[in-house]
């Protein structure tokens, strides 16, 4: 049976974890990982001035009280700039790579030595 684009983009960000975790297994233990349509629109940027992209494609959630931390990637936002299948799998990776970087407090080279040789 065939997977829905919904799945399908599941799976990717599945992978992504996947290949981080030989890495950082203690550090992702406690993280959850999990995809949305959209950011919510407290997320979205509006206006001149913008210091990022106004549509972001993932947030890092700290761990408070009884809450986990947590990694969100938004599911539109990716496939709408990506150009294939090919493209999203690497944008999700990277997207996947800035939030576990954002959440470890270090650089993205840092998470993923190569992420910068896919910029």
């Amino acid at each position: 049976m065939a997977k829905s684009r919904s799945e399908r983009f599941d799976d990717l960000v599945l992978d992504a974890v996947d290949r981080l975790r030989p890495r950082w297994e203690r550090q992702l233990s406690a993280v959850e990982f999990a995809v949305e349509e959209v950011p919510p629109l407290s997320e979205l940027g509006d206006g001149p001035g913008l210091d990022s992209d106004p549509v972001p494609f993932g947030r890092a959630d700290a761990a408070t009280g009884h809450s986990p931390a947590s990694i969100v990637v938004y599911r539109r936002p990716l496939e709408a700039r990506a150009r294939d299948r090919d493209t999203l799998g690497a944008m999700v990776h990277d997207t996947v790579v800035e939030q576990v970087a954002s959440l470890l407090g270090l650089a993205p080279e840092t998470v993923d030595p190569g992420y910068d040789d896919r910029r």
